[in-house]
C-alpha cells in the first residue's frame, strides 16, 4: 500500500505557567516518554510528528514554549500563522488557573489567526490534591469558546485525545489551513464543524 500523502502541515503551540507541564504533553504525545525531572524549558522547544485523525493525514509541527516572564520577548514570531493552541494549567494549582486570562490575553494581542481552535488542559489529574474542579474548567473552556480536557501527561490519560480532537476541529474550520491540492476527507463528526459543543471530556 502507498504511503499517504500528508494533508498539511499544521502550527500547534502549548502556552501556560512554568512547571504546568507543557513540555510533559508533548513529550508524552511525540515520544510516548514521561520524565518526572523534566528541567523548565529555556526558550521554545520544538517537536514535529505527523496524526492521522479521519482519514486525514496531517503533519504538526508543535512549539512549546517557556512559561517564566524572562522568555516573552519570543512571543510575536511564536504565535504568528498558528492554527492551534493548547493552553495548559496544573488541577492541582489554582494560580496557574488565574493565570489562564493573561495567557488568553496574549494570545489575543499576537496571534495573526484569530479564528485559531483553542484547546484547556487541565493538566497532572494523577494528583490527588486537585484546587481546580473539571467543571471550574469546562465552565472556563465554554466561556471562552474553547474545547476542554483534563489529562494527566504521567499516566497518559486524554494526551492522545487532546491533540486528535485540536487537530481535527483544526480541519473542520474553512480557511484556517492550506491543502496542497489533496482530497479532504471528512469523518463522520463534520456537520458539528459550526459547533462549539464537542468538548472532549475524559
Amino acid at each position: 500500500m502507498e504511503e499517504q500523502e500528508i494533508l498539511t502541515t499544521l502550527k500547534i503551540l502549548i502556552i501556560g505557567e512554568s512547571g504546568v507541564g507543557k513540555s510533559s504533553l508533548l513529550l508524552r504525545f511525540t515520544d510516548d516518554t514521561f520524565d518526572p525531572e523534566q528541567a523548565a524549558t529555556i526558550g521554545v522547544d520544538f517537536k514535529v510528528r505527523t496524526l492521522t485523525v479521519d482519514g486525514n493525514k496531517t503533519k504538526l509541527a508543535i512549539w512549546d514554549t517557556a512559561g517564566q516572564e524572562r522568555f516573552r520577548t519570543l512571543t510575536p514570531s511564536y504565535y504568528r500563522g498558528a492554527q492551534g493552541v493548547i493552553l495548559v494549567y496544573d488541577v492541582s494549582s489554582k494560580q496557574s488557573f488565574n493565570k489562564l486570562d493573561a495567557w488568553l490575553n496574549e494570545l489575543e494581542t499576537f496571534s495573526t489567526k484569530h479564528d485559531m481552535v483553542k484547546m484547556l488542559v487541565g493538566n497532572k489529574i494523577d494528583k490527588s490534591n486537585h484546587e481546580v474542579t473539571k467543571e471550574e474548567g469546562l465552565k472556563f473552556a465554554r466561556k471562552h469558546h474553547m474545547l476542554f480536557i483534563e489529562a494527566s501527561a504521567k499516566t497518559n490519560d486524554g494526551v492522545q485525545c487532546a491533540f486528535e480532537e485540536l487537530v481535527e476541529k483544526i480541519i473542520q474550520t474553512p480557511g484556517l489551513w492550506e491543502t496542497s491540492g489533496k482530497n479532504l476527507r471528512l469523518g463522520q463528526t463534520s456537520e458539528n464543524a459550526a459547533g462549539q459543543s464537542c468538548y472532549c471530556v475524559v
